[in-house]
């Protein structure tokens, strides 16, 4: 019975990984055109946050998602996290498409030139989150699972570069939008253990926080260059560059949805090599939709990146194959009550 349970569960992470990559694959591809013929990173940032907030809505009735436990956080944990959590959230955004905005990424097809977003530096987020669960939360990881992380690293470094484009601004953005991915991650899983609350409501609340955070930034900063037309040119197809908008926040919705619904079965560190095995699905929807050419190295960094993903697959059910092993069970020892049986299981468990 257990056996079939992980079955079912496995194959949904997987059915969901498949959705997700799709899903993220295609939003790229359109948030990138918008920047391009619309330079204003934080509009694309308030569609993205005005769609959470209101597609969630709808979904969470049609879907009979009661409140549960979220109505009843305290006021020092709403504080102390779940408005954080919100601020991290419209911030990682923003500095996401301001490296996105600023420096081509590698499914960007100007002309006839492919060429590349810091990648490898998205591409970091295991190492981030591997970092951060260890300082913050005390989470240890077997030997072999750490290694894992160096081949997934490296792949997609390699996979995405293909020429160098440096820009300061478009590097420290995703620098900071990664750390801030990543940290968002672990607390949401934290929120998600803690309260139990469902997973999509918190991202509805979250999205909602986030959007009321954001919305005098954007005003400050987009709104009156919108309204001036400034940045934009006179030939600007506006009624397809609004319709872009509309599925861009549509897909950006959809994949917070499928992300978080895999959070919730995942660890955070699962959670961050499957966004890095991501950038392997966007780099190959990109190649196979805007006809760039594919070169060996694009192969090579594929291949270690998908070598690495297996090798870690193996790593953690290894890791939880010997926590099995050594869990605590029930030994009963008829002669005094069972006391002696339960101490050598629980000292045998103590010592690994």
């Amino acid at each position: 019975m257990t056996d079939r349970r992980q079955i079912r569960e496995a194959t949904r992470i997987v059915i969901l990984c498949v959705f997700w990559y799709l899903i993220s694959s295609s939003n790229n591809v359109i948030g990138k055109w918008v920047l391009n013929e619309f330079p204003y990173p934080m509009t694309l940032t308030m569609v993205q946050l005005l769609s959470i907030s209101l597609y969630s809505g709808p979904l969470l009735k049609c879907w009979n998602i009661r409140p549960g436990l979220q109505s009843s956080f305290s006021k020092d944990y709403y504080w102390k996290l779940i408005i954080p959590l919100a601020f991290g959230k419209f911030l990682s955004s923003v500095f996401s498409h301001i490296s996105i905005w600023k420096v081509p990424v590698s499914f960007a097809h100007t002309g006839t030139k492919t060429m590349i977003v810091f990648s490898n530096v998205k591409a970091s987020m295991p190492l981030f989150t591997v970092v951060l669960s260890r300082v913050l939360m005390g989470e240890k990881q077997t030997l072999p699972v750490y290694l894992s992380l160096i081949p997934i690293i490296m792949g997609v470094a390699i996979a995405t570069v293909t020429e160098i484009s440096f820009d300061v601004i478009g590097m420290w953005s995703a620098l900071v939008a990664t750390c801030g991915f990543s940290l968002q991650n672990i607390f949401s899983k934290k929120v998600l253990h803690d309260t139990g609350v469902h997973h999509l409501r918190l991202l509805h609340m979250l999205g909602q926080l986030a959007l009321l955070m954001f919305t005098p930034v954007w005003a400050i900063f987009d709104l009156w260059k919108i309204i001036q037309h400034t940045n934009i040119e006179p030939d600007t197809n506006m009624f397809m560059i609004f319709t872009y908008l509309f599925l861009d926040g549509l897909l950006n919705w959809l994949q917070n949805v499928v992300a978080f619904s895999l959070l919730h079965l995942v660890t955070p560190l699962t959670y961050a090599v499957a966004n890095a095995s991501k950038r392997i699905a966007v780099i190959s929807f990109s190649l196979f939709m805007l006809r760039n050419p594919v070169t060996s190295t694009n192969v090579a960094g594929m291949a270690l990146a998908i070598f690495g993903v297996l090798y870690y697959n193996k790593a953690k059910y290894d890791a939880n194959l010997q926590k099995k092993k050594f869990t605590v069970l029930p030994l009963v020892d008829h002669s005094n009550g069972g006391v002696v049986g339960h101490k050598f299981a629980l000292n045998r468990f103590q010592h690994i």
